[in-house]
């Protein structure tokens, strides 16, 4: 399963639409960094967070979840309170080609501030906006940009395509935009 370079991104993105808005070099000056890297894409934050909060003393149940444990903020930054958890979602939209596997990871700007994001496959043919789950480890505050880097998809082409891909058993992920909540 070999990862695929720049050029091969540079040309799915714009010739198949697999990342939009795509960002063709890299952007580092004054922000954390984002768009085309050598064998990657960093992706970037949206503006909209949902802050995990124990404010109702909710349960965090993926069978049943339930909003009331988080409150949502907007805007250029969000603060992580200590030990806390935050969702967001990547600006760009991606569509993932059926012999493709994708492999969300952290930022290292971000984990030398133990801030850690999810480690999470975009599984082939899957389409959307991807949530980012972020950890603040830290007995700090820390903060979040938007419209920032927060974390570089890796790409890698199967030997051939699956039998079975995302899209052929309509997984419930599919086409979400914005944070998507836990689905049983």
């Amino acid at each position: 399963m070999p990862i695929m370079p720049d050029h091969w991104i540079r040309r799915m993105a714009t010739e198949h639409g697999m990342i939009s808005p795509f960002v063709e070099a890299q952007k580092r000056e004054g922000v954390i960094s984002y768009g085309l890297s050598s064998y990657g894409y960093d992706a970037r934050a949206a503006d909209v967070f949902k802050v995990f909060t124990n404010v109702d003393n909710a349960i965090v149940d993926p069978k049943a979840f339930s909003e009331t444990g988080f409150v949502t903020r907007q805007g250029p930054v969000c603060i992580i309170p200590p030990n806390s958890f935050v969702l967001t979602h990547t600006i760009e939209v991606f569509k993932i080609p059926r012999d493709v596997l994708v492999i969300c990871l952290g930022k290292s700007t971000y984990a030398r501030c133990g801030l850690i994001v999810n480690v999470t496959p975009l599984e082939p043919e899957w389409e959307g906006q991807v949530t980012i789950e972020i950890s603040n480890t830290t007995p700090l505050p820390a903060k979040v940009y938007a419209n920032e880097g927060i974390c570089q998809f890796l790409f890698l082409k199967g030997e051939s395509a699956p039998e079975v891909s995302y899209a052929d058993r309509a997984g419930k992920y599919m086409g979400q935009r914005g944070v998507a909540l836990p689905k049983l």
